[in-house]
């Protein structure tokens, strides 16, 4: 009887012990969110595949200083005697000569700079010279220094240290300077379309646009953070003291139309919270993380929904994946080295490598050297991971600027990656008008094609009896280099 009682009681702890471990391996399945991109895992590359001996900028100013796309880094650089950037191919790893060409056209150190979504080739920068300047990069880079921008933007009438350009409109660009005024420009025409004046009482910090560039969102000095439409020139959404410190703040746009920012708590703590821009009387979350003091910049993938803080002056990289489930923000991982960043750069989806599952690529700026670090999610399968790659924005603008000015809204036109991304012919950047500086020059730009054409065959013919003079000039001292030959024997 005893037997068959305690036979009786282990069948009674045994099922009691199924039932919580199978109730514990549920909780923990409800606590461990399941996500793909929880073993994300980042990589520095080696260091013959870094870009080395680069004296980057010292300028105080909250920038990434670092600008990429498939083809090209450009980096801000020092510069003695006003403002430069390098411009590197991918591929020109290693040390960099000190003699390599820069584009060196601003007069003062520049701040930003920010390739077009639409044209590889052509970048855009802004500078302690109030300037703002457009440039057209060679297809396989310089090979001279370049000091003659395609067009130069002039409107501010202080230092310019935000540029962006519009997500689906060919040749919008936007600008923002400490004189507190926004300026969206036709680049195509050289022109100031929309100035956005008295909306902000004090420095700028940032500006993002929103997914189809129809909206576009700021942080300021004053703690606020505002949603403004640009082409009504109007503020949709605000909030005061977004974050309590007093240090800069950072805010971005989601896909989903949220507002995700970075900024610090009363006591200095580092935050990230996400705001719903139909009612930012509360955010949606907060989360805390540390007091250091350097700025977080936000760097948000749309298709993946994963957004990296990288702090100036930290040595890591933070990633966090938003759901539209609470608690919304969810920690994903850090990747952390040993060296502090002084600016970075991120790349567009369609310049990584997909058969690595690559989903996303830095440029790290050291004080003397760029490292790029590699973001994978481990697979072991060598097929296209279309979870991984949904359809990204491609290289197309889905409007032009004249389109967009009058109104209308386009989203971006997506592309696959199945293949990896094969970049197309681009069309060379044309300014319509010439710019304002030309115009000083020459009063009458519309009539000036056919005199300057008379010009140039005039200088032409002269270069040409230039040369028959000096080839007539040498055969007359050959001859007399030989008779004074024959009278010195």
């Amino acid at each position: 009887q005893r037997e068959c009682l305690a036979s009786i009681l282990n069948c009674h702890h045994l099922t009691m012990i199924l039932s919580l471990t199978s109730a514990l391996s549920a909780d923990m399945r409800r606590v461990v969110r399941q996500s793909k991109f929880r073993h994300v895992f980042g990589q520095a590359v080696k260091n013959d595949q870094c870009y080395d001996d680069i004296r980057v900028s010292r300028v105080t100013w909250d920038s990434a200083f670092c600008a990429v796309n498939p083809k090209f880094v450009a980096i801000i650089i020092e510069a003695s005697g006003g403002g430069a950037f390098l411009v590197l191919p991918l591929h020109k790893t290693g040390r960099i000569d000190k003699s390599y060409p820069t584009v060196c056209g601003h007069t003062g150190p520049v701040l930003d700079i920010d390739w077009c979504p639409h044209n590889d080739q052509v970048i855009a920068s802004g500078s302690e010279d109030c300037t703002v300047m457009v440039w057209q990069i060679p297809e396989n880079g310089l090979v001279t220094s370049m000091s003659e921008p395609v067009v130069v933007l002039e409107g501010h009438s202080k230092r310019v240290g935000i540029i962006t350009w519009h997500p689906t409109a060919r040749n919008v660009l936007l600008s923002a300077g400490c004189d507190n005024q926004i300026i969206i420009w036709n680049v195509g025409t050289g022109e100031a379309m929309i100035t956005l004046e008295d909306m902000h009482p004090d420095v700028i910090y940032n500006v993002c646009w929103n997914r189809n560039g129809s909206l576009i969102c700021t942080a300021c000095k004053d703690k606020s953070i505002r949603v403004i439409d640009p082409r009504k020139e109007t503020i949709v959404a605000e909030k005061e003291k977004a974050h309590e410190g007093a240090r800069p703040m950072r805010a971005i746009f989601l896909s989903d139309g949220n507002v995700l920012t970075t900024g610090f708590s009363r006591m200095s703590e580092r935050q990230l919270a996400l705001w719903n821009t139909q009612n930012m009387e509360e955010p949606m979350t907060v989360n805390e993380m540390d007091t250091s003091n350097g700025v977080l910049l936000p760097f948000y993938d749309p298709d993946t929904n994963v957004v990296y803080l990288c702090g100036k002056g930290d040595s890591s990289i933070r990633y966090f994946e938003i759901t539209d489930e609470a608690p919304y923000v969810h920690f994903l991982n850090t990747f952390a080295s040993k060296e502090p960043q002084r600016g970075m750069g991120y790349m567009p989806k369609r310049g990584l490598d997909v058969n690595k599952c690559e989903i996303a690529r830095f440029f790290k700026l050291h004080e003397r050297k760029c490292e790029p670090i590699v973001m994978t999610v481990p697979r072991k399968s060598d097929l296209f991971q279309d979870d991984l790659y949904p359809d990204t924005a491609g290289p197309d603008p889905a409007l032009e600027a004249e389109e967009w000015f009058e109104g209308k809204n386009g989203d971006p036109i997506l592309i696959s990656l199945k293949n990896g991304y094969v970049p197309g012919k681009n069309r060379e950047f044309k300014v319509v008008k010439k710019n304002i500086l030309d115009n000083k020059v020459t009063k009458n730009t519309e009539n000036s094609s056919p005199k300057s054409e008379a010009k140039l065959d005039e200088i032409l013919k002269e270069i040409k009896s230039l040369k028959d003079l000096v080839s007539s000039q040498e055969r007359r001292i050959i001859t007399l280099e030989e008779q004074m030959s024959k009278l010195a024997l």
